[in-house]
């Protein structure tokens, strides 16, 4: 596939008592996710130094079956919007090995001064990366592809 996958094992932690991940984990999950796809775009110094920030201002998720303990989720994230000063990404989950998306999460960002946390514009070079996308990068954190 073409597009930025990243995959994760589901721990045990992250369950309830059926084995089954809390849906509030999806919120770790796509934030884990969109660091990976900042780091593929080329920006893990800038994540770092805190010369790229950003703050969440809006988060829709939508499930469609679960996960459970184990298992290992295929993550991909795209940017589906660049305004002038936020962004929104497109995260789908699937359990590895299948094409069947079981969440998708959307979440808009605005990016901010490290420093005064004022929105800002999004600067052209990292517009451009956002817009390039990162397909084709996976990071396999579960050892899935091994």
């Amino acid at each position: 596939m073409s597009r930025f996958r990243y995959f994760l094992r589901v721990r045990y932690s992250e369950c309830d008592g059926q084995k089954v991940v809390f849906n509030s984990r999806y919120g770790d999950y796509t934030d884990l996710a969109a660091a990976e796809f900042f780091r593929a775009l080329g920006y893990e110094k800038e994540m770092q130094t805190g010369e790229l920030d950003f703050q969440l201002v809006k988060q829709t998720t939508e499930w469609r079956a679960p996960a459970r303990y184990d298992q290992v989720l295929e993550i991909s994230v795209s940017t589906r919007h660049l305004g002038n000063t936020s962004f929104t990404l497109a995260t789908e989950f699937r359990l590895a090995g299948d094409e069947k998306v079981t969440v998708t999460v959307e979440t808009v960002y605005v990016h901010v001064d490290h420093h005064t946390l004022q929105k800002m514009p999004l600067p052209p070079a990292l517009r451009a990366a956002m817009e390039r996308g990162a397909s084709n990068v996976t990071i396999d954190h579960a050892a899935y592809l091994s």
